[in-house]
């Protein structure tokens, strides 16, 4: 069934992800703060709305894929917001990265404006938003989560993983598997590079036995080929594995490894990284080390 659809941030994850629903043959008004950003949308069907509240006006699923938490927050519950101009009964779908605490509290005040709420977080990078294959972890209660998966199908995979907040915890548990990867396939290259291995061939013996993974394959080439375009800039993985490390301790855990990993991150960002795709950790690695930087 054609559903309209306020979409805000179109950005390198939200257009091909707004683009999608497009083509899904939902009406589609898409917002964002560069509004040159999601002009090239048009030639897909999307339209384009002047602010947030004009793309939520009358949707029947508002989806919002923005930067942070507070970012999220502001154009949703700010001054002038976007919950006030969905209509009772609307759904609002929160695919950003953001607290598991800020999901739930957004959840509540969309109850409180009558509204539905699933926080569905995606992980795959650009190439899955392209492709429609995202992997997408949704909280919310079972009638939010009924009403969102044909949207989010058009998109991805969606999975019910639990109630508000829930597709936020495990898009962090995601986070963690990725950033703490990314970091020992990192360091992998740098020892085989430095032992005088031929990376490439090591990474091809490697694929197929138990070592092999997703990052294995697309980052570990990044790595080797020096090709940090950001599918998945640095400055956004650590801001998910801080998040992950407080939620972590509400629950009065200590993570070792992800407090490691997330130190590496964070000295990245600090070396002037932040904007390079995540597989640039290497460079860090490098500087730790006294190597050349590639």
């Amino acid at each position: 069934m054609a559903l309209t659809i306020g979409f805000l941030g179109t950005g390198i994850m939200g257009a091909p992800m707004a683009r999608h629903l497009g083509r899904a043959g939902h009406a589609v008004r898409a917002w964002n703060r560069s509004p040159d950003k999601a002009a090239a949308l048009a030639q897909d069907g999307v339209g384009l709305a002047a602010d947030p509240r004009a793309a939520a006006q009358g949707a029947d699923v508002v989806v919002c894929m923005l930067s942070s938490g507070p970012v999220c927050d502001e154009i949703l519950l700010g001054p002038g917001g976007v919950l006030p101009a969905m209509a009772p009964g609307s759904l609002l779908v929160v695919m950003s990265s953001i607290p598991v605490e800020t999901a739930q509290s957004q959840a509540a005040a969309a109850a409180e404006a009558g509204l539905l709420y699933v926080d569905a977080p995606v992980s795959g990078g650009e190439r899955g938003a392209v492709a429609g294959t995202l992997a997408i972890m949704a909280g919310g209660s079972p009638e939010a989560f009924a009403r969102a998966e044909p949207v989010l199908s058009a998109m991805g995979r969606p999975t019910h993983v639990g109630p508000a907040g829930c597709g936020q915890l495990a898009k962090l548990a995601n986070q963690a598997i990725v950033a703490s990867t990314i970091v020992t396939v990192a360091e992998a290259i740098t020892f085989v590079e430095r032992g005088g291995a031929d990376p490439a061939k090591v990474r091809e013996a490697l694929l197929g036995g138990f070592a092999d993974s997703t990052i294995l394959k697309q980052h570990a080439l990044r790595m080797i080929e020096r090709d940090f375009a950001p599918g998945g800039p640095a400055k956004y993985q650590v801001k998910d594995t801080g998040t992950a490390l407080s939620h972590a301790a509400t629950l009065g855990l200590t993570l070792p490894v992800l407090s490691l990993v997330d130190g590496l991150f964070s000295e990245m960002v600090a070396e002037g990284d932040g904007d390079l795709d995540h597989s640039a950790v290497i460079r860090a690695l490098q500087r730790r080390n006294g190597l050349p930087l590639g």
